[in-house]
């Protein structure tokens, strides 16, 4: 896959993790694409490690899926890391 194609891929993941999460997360578009293609990575290498399933094409639908599951853990963790610090302290 192009590099063009895997931030393609990563800023549609990230944004379809966002939609499937409740609640609302903070970061505008560029954020959803750097963890979009963190995310992709992530499951890329989850699916790899654990399933011995590697990243297709971009058409490839075992691609899209790894990079959503990806990109959901990486919102989470970023939902948590973010969420902790904005609390004030009363």
């Amino acid at each position: 896959m192009s590099f063009l194609g895997f931030l393609l891929l990563g800023l549609i993941a990230g944004a379809i993790a966002k939609l499937i999460l409740p609640g609302k997360q903070g970061g505008g578009w560029f954020v959803t694409l750097l963890l979009g293609v963190v995310g992709a990575l992530l499951g890329g290498w989850l699916g790899s490690a654990l399933f011995s399933v590697d990243m297709g094409g971009f058409f490839d639908i075992r691609s899209w899926l790894l990079a959503i599951g990806g990109s959901i853990i990486v919102l989470l963790i970023y939902g948590l890391i973010v969420g902790r610090g904005s609390k004030s302290r009363a």
